[in-house]
């Protein structure tokens, strides 16, 4: 697990390691300044001929420290202060006049010369308005410059809490985040602007004691629940997957089948009659159990919903007054886990009253536009504050929020994970049921909610990288992310 910070949250901690833990700001800049110099070293086999653009932040600071420390190793170097010295921090100050003693030149302006490594030092994390002037001025010499660019914590430009770009922003062919990865990382657009990131430790810690958010790394696979050699199908759980309608099988099978992969003992798929031939075909593993479009079996539906240990509404239920019945009947009878996925959702959002039923032990997993008809918000808007909205929904509803995007959010009762796995290839129809159905299968096995919806998530990511190491990005379906599960868990 690796934790993901805000610029405010970075700085309390930076606080700490210096008044409370004694150690002196000017040995976390060294210590910075050296994470750097190894980070390039590891990237650029002969760093020879290097330029370090510097502001006169404590971002500046670090940069100065790296090109007086590359210069004493006799590389070709040439920094460029840019803004007012007298204006610099403490720390940058420091920094200059240790240079100076060095017969470290520091330069106000940028020379002709060609460099085949471009270090940005401008800002960091404390960009918190719109690039202009002679910084917009230097962002732009950065990035039509040829050379192998280098952001010292995150990209010039880049707002550390949004990841937004602050009018102009410098793209990085390698970031190096001091101590942390912050928010502006992982949140596009800044993400693309870093491209790869490395994390440098200066020795600044205490992010497990601030409740910051979270992301998994392939350590974290290790919460999946254990298997056990004296076990049957019931030690793995019981999903029920109450899905598809008439001509749209094909939700139904993803989800339970995507359940049946993550681990869980048996499946039982609700869904109507048209489907019964098509899914025993896909899928003979499952139970099904059968209704009429126009006058469903509740009593059987009844029945499911107790047999259960976890229940999955939504995939492709459609949003008749059928679905509607079927979905108030689970909210009203359930007494285990629910995931509310996708036509659910939307129910969710026409009929308000169902939100009058408790979201105890809720997972619902909104995409973009479905998170809209929820919340009533312009899907830029909600683009812009993902945590936020997911947060708002959650704490509202006290249930676990997983909103899809890109960088999809699960929002928990005063926890926040942020999903860093998958690609692109991803983007295809049915990919939200596999999801669906991986933490359903995960719940099923008893996980806590909130791990389970994460976890989900990452595996889900997972295998959709698994899945386009093997066939590319272009060519993924749906199947093929939960064919991959295997490989990943």
């Amino acid at each position: 697990m690796e934790y993901i910070l805000t610029s405010h949250e970075m700085k309390q901690l930076d606080l700490i390691t210096i008044e409370e833990i004694g150690v002196p700001s000017a040995v976390l800049m060294e210590k910075a300044a050296l994470g750097v110099i190894k980070a390039l070293n590891n990237s650029i086999p002969s760093p020879e001929r290097i330029l370090i653009v510097c502001g006169t932040g404590n971002n500046g600071g670090d940069g100065i420290a790296i090109g007086r420390m590359l210069t004493l190793e006799g590389k070709q170097v040439r920094i460029v202060l840019i803004g007012d010295e007298n204006q610099a921090t403490v720390e940058t100050k420091r920094q200059i006049a240790i240079a100076k003693k060095y017969n470290v030149k520091i330069y106000s302006t940028f020379d002709n010369s060609e460099y085949n490594v471009i270090i940005d030092a401008l800002f960091g994390i404390g960009v918190s308005r719109e690039i202009e002037g002679s910084y917009k001025e230097a962002i732009h010499y950065i990035n039509e410059a040829k050379g192998f660019k280098v952001a010292v914590d995150i990209p010039s430009g880049i707002s550390a809490d949004t990841g937004k770009v602050m009018g102009s922003a410098v793209k990085a062919d390698l970031t190096v985040a001091i101590a942390y990865k912050k928010l502006g990382h992982v949140l596009y657009p800044g993400a693309s602007y870093c491209n790869k990131i490395i994390v440098c430790d200066i020795g600044v810690y205490g992010a497990d004691k601030i409740n910051a958010i979270v992301s998994y790394t392939k350590k974290d696979l290790n919460r999946l629940p254990k298997r056990v050699a004296y076990s049957n199908k019931g030690t793995y759980g019981k999903a029920l997957i109450i899905a598809g309608s008439v001509n749209m099988a094909g939700a139904a099978y993803l989800a339970a089948y995507a359940a049946y992969k993550t681990g869980c003992g048996l499946v039982r798929i609700v869904t109507p009659q048209e489907n019964r031939e098509i899914l025993q075909s896909l899928l003979p593993e499952a139970i099904l159990s059968t209704y009429q479009t126009q006058n469903p079996d509740l009593e059987m539906i009844e029945d499911a919903i107790s047999w259960a240990d976890v229940i999955n509404i939504g995939p492709g239920i459609g949003k008749s007054e059928t679905a509607k019945r079927i979905l108030k009947l689970v909210l009203q009878k359930r007494n285990c886990p629910l995931v509310i996925d996708a036509d659910a959702i939307n129910l969710m959002a026409m009929h308000q009253e169902l939100w009058n039923e408790t979201m105890k032990d809720v997972v619902m997993t909104p995409h973009l536009k479905e998170m809209s008809g929820i919340c009533q918000t312009k899907i830029a808007k909600i683009k812009d504050n993902l945590i936020q909205t997911a947060t708002k929904l959650a704490s509202m509803h006290k249930l676990v929020c997983v909103l899809k995007d890109t960088r999809t959010i699960v929002a928990g009762d005063n926890q926040i994970y942020i999903n860093q796995s998958g690609n692109n290839g991803m983007a295809k129809a049915g990919s939200g049921d596999i999801l669906s159905g991986i933490i359903t299968g995960l719940l099923a096995q008893h996980m806590e909610i909130f791990e389970g919806a994460a976890l989900g998530v990452y595996i889900h990511g997972l295998s959709g990288d698994k899945a386009a190491q093997k066939m590319g990005q272009y060519g993924i379906l749906a199947r093929d992310i939960a064919d991959s599960i295997s490989n990943v868990i």
